[in-house]
């Protein structure tokens, strides 16, 4: 009995410094820690490629609509005479319409959301979708024609200031972060399963190859 009492004392003396098992605790704890911050290197680096590329698509697509016909409907075509005041001389046709307030009508700045059942919305969507995220739509593209005086000449094509920009895109993530970040914290965690995508705005003049009072 005497000798099974030793016993039981030589093992509670040396448990304090006993170390079995404790790599795997501090494997546990800090496991969920490496995966957030690989999973967010990951998840982010894809928002920023995805950034990059549809930056990209927005130049080619502004590229592509400065040099089509409208994406909107109710984009004039060519230049219209603007009023003309009683007994003087209308401006002849060729006049560059930043010769004057009323040369060319002002139709105002007209705006539309991308339809693939427009000829040009759809010739640019085919050209830029392999660049933009995988859940974008033509929809999530939006057009604008603005009149500049600046360009343009009386009976010439109308050449307003084209802009193309991103719309209600949201960029998806891959990888659990809010769970792994509750786990990681100890605590619930709100981390949204996805984030509204950076709106991306590319504007250009529309192409004219006449020249107008010069040509």
């Amino acid at each position: 009995m005497t000798r099974h009492l030793v016993a039981i004392a030589a093992k509670a003396r040396t448990f304090p410094g006993d170390q079995q098992g404790t790599t795997i605790v501090e494997f546990a704890l800090v496991l969920p820690v490496f995966l957030l911050l690989l999973f967010a290197l990951i998840d982010f680096g894809r928002l920023g490629f995805e950034y990059v590329m549809a930056d990209k698509a927005m130049q080619l697509a502004a590229r592509y609509a400065v040099a089509r016909p409208p994406a909107c409907p109710g984009v004039p075509l060519i230049n219209v005479r603007g009023a003309v005041a009683q007994g003087a001389v209308p401006p002849y046709y060729g006049t560059n319409c930043r010769s004057g307030a009323t040369v060319c009508v002002n139709p105002g700045t007209i705006t539309c959301v991308g339809a693939t059942s427009n000829t040009t919305v759809a010739e640019i969507w085919t050209a830029i979708s392999p660049l933009m995220p995988n859940n974008a739509t033509a929809a999530n593209l939006s057009f604008t024609y603005a009149f500049d005086a600046n360009l343009g000449f009386l009976g010439g094509p109308y050449t307003p200031m084209v802009t193309v920009k991103t719309t209600g895109l949201s960029f998806q993530f891959a990888t659990p972060l809010s769970a792994l970040a509750a786990l990681a914290t100890g605590q619930s965690n709100d981390l949204p399963g996805s984030l509204p995508f950076p709106a991306m705005t590319v504007s250009l003049p529309a192409e004219d190859l006449a020249l107008g009072e010069a040509g």
